[in-house]
């Protein structure tokens, strides 16, 4: 019976890790566009797009990485 517990909350933790990821997605697709287009533009990017796209992107890597390790623990339950 615990073991049903551990598998519920990891499946609630990895659904919040979804939703947290598809957030800061849309958050960095702000950056991203305006990277690109500077790019497009043969311009230089804004520094700030620039550390905003290198935030999110560290922040999607961080809750992916804790996704894929409570993926394995619920994995390793079943």
């Amino acid at each position: 019976m615990a073991n049903f517990f551990k598998k519920l909350k990891l499946r609630k933790e990895i659904k919040i890790c979804r939703q947290t990821i598809d957030e800061i997605e849309r958050k960095r697709s702000r950056s991203q566009s305006a990277l690109v287009q500077a790019v497009l533009l043969q311009e230089t990017p804004d520094e700030r797009d620039v550390e905003w796209f290198n935030k999110y992107t560290g922040e999607i890597t961080a809750c992916r990485n804790h996704m894929i390790d409570l993926q394995k623990k619920l994995d390793s339950l079943k």
